[in-house]
């Protein structure tokens, strides 16, 4: 009984350590921007091509544990095991429990969807300009390196966003550029080029201006 939790254990903790390193080069990015040191947002990017992998890897080792602990048990001879503590005994309980199982379950799927979720933690951002005339209206498209999911998006966006001038801006880590529409008398393409760079990290490759 006690190797069988050893081993269910040990599942458990490789199925948690690999959802968690698939989900960095989503997460790192909002935390970072939100907490205010988005020149880090991109460190984990180099993760993006691994996390097919690492969630394939997370899926077995959860179904392992998953396996080992409904799998149905043999008779037990005798049961030796020295008494524990009270605490101490409840605590290994609790972590050897079914509960605690499906908890890592739950937690490996919310970091795992994290990307189509993760515009929820960004505040929203007012991007009116009082009175601003149609003819400084422009709109940039940038040509961004290094988005790799939603979250990538997100993080972009609310740069972009809280850059005073800009009216709108949207962005798609598929085509990996950017579409700013901002008042030119208050904010110039290079600004956004440099809120983008500073603040998440990723490099922005070349933009091209169309008047609106």
């Amino acid at each position: 009984m006690e190797q069988n939790k050893s081993k269910e254990n040990k599942w458990l903790g490789v199925g948690i350590f690999a959802a968690v390193t698939a989900s960095l080069c989503c997460i790192a990015p909002v935390l970072a921007i939100l907490g205010g040191i988005g020149g880090i947002a991109s460190t984990f990017s180099w993760l993006e091509p691994l996390r097919p992998y690492l969630i394939g890897l997370s899926a077995i080792a959860l179904g392992t544990a998953f396996f080992q602990a409904y799998k149905p048990k043999k008779e037990i001879e005798c049961n030796c095991e020295p008494a524990r503590p009270a605490g101490r005994e409840e605590k290994s309980n609790f972590i050897n429990s079914k509960k605690f199982l499906w908890i890592i379950l739950i937690v490996s799927v919310a970091l795992f969807s994290f990307p189509y979720y993760s515009g929820a933690f960004f505040p929203t951002v007012n991007t009116a300009v009082a009175k601003t005339n149609s003819a400084n209206i422009v709109e940039a498209k940038i040509n961004i390196e290094g988005m790799t999911c939603t979250s990538c998006e997100h993080t972009v966006d609310y740069s972009l966003k809280t850059t005073d001038g800009v009216l709108s801006a949207t962005s798609s880590y598929k085509t990996g550029v950017a579409k700013v529409k901002y008042d030119k008398t208050k904010v110039s393409p290079e600004q956004l080029k440099k809120a983008i760079e500073e603040r998440t990290g990723y490099k922005v490759k070349s933009y091209e201006i169309s008047k609106k």
